[in-house]
């Protein structure tokens, strides 16, 4: 990977079809995102097979992205008339609707090779970058190509690092919303441990 956490994100430049079908010359990521937490996520190509029920579900809990004052963006390597094209089509006829998020049209490759996910035959792996409000890189995710992505996760490590941010407590394995963190000190996780191991 050329991007690392903690480190910022790669800005760019490029074509994008907007929420609303327009097409954006020039959408930039990091003017896009300014204030909100970002979650750009990568995809092999348009009309194919995993990749149309990612964009789905991904669009289908936009409410609650919304909510964490997220944003999202979807990026491949095909074209923005492709990218329109694909929008323009019903679900029944194997298209994705109009989803309610940009889809960024990275057709020289040079964003996906900027955050690493380019793959050997010139298209994305699944990948899933969460960028906070200050265009740092929290948390990132790569699949293969034949395993879609959990979009669930992807809200669970935004309310984690909301979580740790407000309360500056450490979030254990399979921890979500609403639920007890762990103070990062010795004391607090011998004594989360003793109550919880056997239900981890």
């Amino acid at each position: 990977m050329n991007l690392y956490i903690g480190k910022l994100a790669s800005d760019f430049t490029a074509k994008a079809v907007m929420s609303d079908n327009v097409i954006n010359e020039n959408f930039n990521l990091k003017k896009y995102l300014k204030g909100h937490i970002g979650v750009v996520f990568f995809y092999p190509l348009d009309f194919t097979f995993v990749c149309p029920s990612e964009i789905i579900a991904f669009n289908n809990r936009i409410s609650e992205f919304i909510s964490r004052k997220a944003k999202i963006v979807a990026v491949s390597v095909d074209s923005h008339f492709s990218h329109y094209a694909w929008k323009s089509l019903p679900i029944n006829n194997g298209g994705i609707n109009s989803v309610q998020f940009p889809m960024v049209s990275d057709i020289k490759k040079e964003i996906s090779n900027s955050y690493g996910v380019l793959s050997e035959d010139g298209f994305a792996y699944r990948a899933t970058f969460v960028i906070d409000d200050q265009f740092v890189i929290r948390h990132y995710l790569v699949n293969d190509l034949p395993i879609g992505r959990n979009v669930n996760e992807t809200i669970r490590i935004i309310d984690a690092l909301e979580h740790h941010r407000v309360h500056g407590e450490v979030c254990p394995a399979g921890w979500n919303r609403g639920e007890k963190g762990i103070k990062p000190d010795s004391y607090s996780v011998t004594e989360y441990l003793i109550s919880k191991a056997d239900s981890l």
